[in-house]
């Protein structure tokens, strides 16, 4: 990428944030000036609706940023290992396990808070990562991008089933899981966000550290392992820190689809195939697109309002449809 459109990309997207996090605060069922959303920001103006209001929607819009940004990584890094272009961690399966193991400590260990889903979650979500690769990797061939998505898609439907048998012989375990299971930020809070930050931040450094080699890795495991990097190694950790995001914010948020979907994809189209690029930029595009997403269902839903992981779903659908009607896929 020349220096020039790198620069243009990078100021883009740090006046992107800027513009959607005031954006959030500013828009939703109800509406606030900027004025307004600016003092607020400074601690002045503390007797106003609108100020508490403004304050509300700084945790929300804070955690949306960071699961978009986790989300995004880690659609990158599962693209990255797999060498799918349609990989993230909905078809992958991987959400739908982090769902089952939640649902699952719901019913049966009754828990209720976002530090004891975080545990069930990433449980769920690395034994379903594993139970797809390793099926994915059976016959000859091992582990093609195509059998791979086959087979999350299979243990994808296998978990939904089983989420559905657990919660409907139980009410009470529906009307906890019901509203968490569709993907929302709206339930953010300080004390979920610092339960589950530690998590994000670790997959996150792992992701940025991995990128040279996933570089490598996308020339082939044999010009990989010619330039001294340890294919196993990297696609193991790189995994790991794609689980590990991708739980971690299915924890707090639910699973929400397609953030790792289209803005790896998108950030190829934009950056080329560097890796040292895409995760970078995946994070920051996930971070836009979800709380933009976050946005238009408060805009949408008024008085009430939309899901994130509804608008999500709907702009991630034709994304989907368009990347498996192209005869060719960049190559990643």
């Amino acid at each position: 990428m020349k220096a020039g459109k790198k620069l243009f990309l990078i100021l883009g997207a740090c006046l992107g944030l800027i513009f959607t996090a005031f954006a959030s605060f500013a828009f939703g069922s109800r509406n606030v000036g900027i004025v307004e959303v600016i003092n607020a920001l400074i601690g002045q103006g503390g007797g106003s609706f609108n100020y508490l209001v403004i304050r509300e929607r700084i945790p929300r819009t804070v955690f949306s940023m960071i699961a978009g940004a986790s989300l995004g990584v880690s659609g990158a890094l599962m693209q990255a290992v797999t060498r799918n272009p349609i990989a993230d961690p909905s078809i992958l399966g991987v959400n739908t396990g982090a769902s089952l193991f939640v649902v699952s400590g719901i019913a049966f260990f009754h828990i209720s808070t976002a530090s004891q889903y975080i545990w069930f979650a990433m449980a769920g979500a690395a034994l379903t990562a594993v139970v797809v690769y390793r099926i994915g990797s059976l016959g000859a061939g091992g582990a093609t991008p195509i059998k791979l998505a086959l087979a999350g898609a299979a243990i994808s439907a296998a978990l939904s089933s089983l989420v559905s048998a657990v919660i409907l012989p139980r009410s009470n375990v529906m009307d906890s899981y019901r509203f968490w299971q569709v993907g929302s930020v709206s339930g953010a809070t300080w004390a979920g966000i610092l339960s589950v930050l530690p998590f994000i931040i670790i997959g996150l450094i792992i992701g940025v550290l991995s990128s040279s080699s996933l570089d490598a890795l996308a020339l082939g495991d044999d010009v990989a392992t010619g330039q001294g990097v340890n294919t196993a190694l990297v696609r193991g950790v790189s995994a790991f820190a794609g689980v590990l995001l991708c739980g971690a914010t299915t924890a707090l948020a639910g699973p929400i689809g397609f953030v790792g979907l289209m803005i790896p994809h998108t950030m190829r189209l934009l950056c080329g195939s560097n890796m040292r690029s895409i995760i970078p930029m995946s994070a920051v595009g996930g971070a836009i697109l979800l709380t933009v997403s976050d946005i238009i269902g408060r805009m949408i839903g008024r008085p009430g309002e939309l899901e994130a992981g509804i608008i999500t779903a709907f702009f991630g659908a034709p994304v989907l449809i368009w990347i498996a009607m192209r005869v060719k896929v960049r190559s990643l």
